[in-house]
């Protein structure tokens, strides 16, 4: 068993004003986004010039926060939220949901390529090999912040994690780090050196989280409100992850083949 690092999760404190980790990680993935995003954008190929990136960072970090606290809301607290409305706006409680940020980029994104005279997919399979960067630094931030843990295990690598109990348990977030961050960014980075198909580097960025998240559900604990809900292992970020597979997988082939 490895020993948790008890890593305070504040990482800046200046009198009333606290910097979290956590947010810290959501800026690293911003910041990750503007600068590669930019070398990207000089290929001959990019249907936006260099300059450009601000505006579109600024627009898609809009749809990953409104989009990922909607959409937690939504999927994971509607009850709750029905009884209070007034939980949207308690940012400081926390719940983000990764499928309500990517329906929030899609939808800005939409938004943005009207205004560069381009289309949706071309803006997000420019962007789709940047993505991972953000989602690693978040499950990162997930783990500093000692939450999202997985289920008890004996693996030599489990951890007890504070306010989980005295057992050990999987660190999923790392799993969901390593998979979905640098797995999946080295996939797509050595995928789109060269031109791909419209379409193609979105439905694969789709398709893989899609499947790693699948995958690292079996071993995170459900959200302890919603717990299972059906068979003892199916999760909500199960079900939501289904459609992106399919979907991802639809537009992957389909825009090879249209190439073709």
């Amino acid at each position: 068993m490895l020993t948790y690092p008890q890593i305070d999760p504040v990482a800046i404190s200046l009198g009333p004003l606290k910097i979290h980790w956590y947010g810290l990680m959501y800026l690293i993935g911003f910041a990750a986004v503007w600068v590669l995003g930019k070398k990207r954008a000089e290929k001959p190929y990019s249907v936006i010039k260099p300059a450009a990136m601000e505006d579109l960072v600024y627009y898609g970090a809009l749809g990953v926060i409104l989009g990922g606290r909607i959409g937690y809301i939504l999927f994971y607290n509607f009850s709750r939220f029905i009884d209070d409305p007034l939980i949207l706006f308690k940012l400081w409680e926390g719940g983000m949901s990764f499928h309500g940020g990517m329906l929030g980029v899609f939808i800005t994104m939409w938004w943005f390529a009207k205004k560069q005279k381009c289309t949706m997919f071309e803006l997000t399979d420019l962007i789709s090999p940047l993505v991972p960067i953000g989602l690693g630094a978040g499950r990162i931030g997930n783990f500093i912040n000692a939450e999202l843990w997985g289920k008890t295990t004996d693996v030599p690598w489990a951890m007890v994690f504070p306010n989980a109990g005295p057992l050990a348990r999987h660190p999923s977030q790392l799993y969901e780090a390593l998979l979905e961050g640098l797995l999946l960014f080295v996939i797509l980075w050595f995928y789109t050196r060269k031109q791909r198909p419209v379409m193609a580097p979105t439905g694969l960025v789709l398709f893989l989280y899609g499947c790693f998240r699948f995958f690292v559900e079996f071993f995170r604990l459900p959200d302890a409100h919603l717990g299972y809900l059906a068979s003892d292992w199916l999760t909500m970020g199960q079900i939501l992850s289904t459609p992106m597979i399919m979907i991802g997988a639809g537009l992957f082939f389909y825009a090879h083949k249209k190439a073709a």
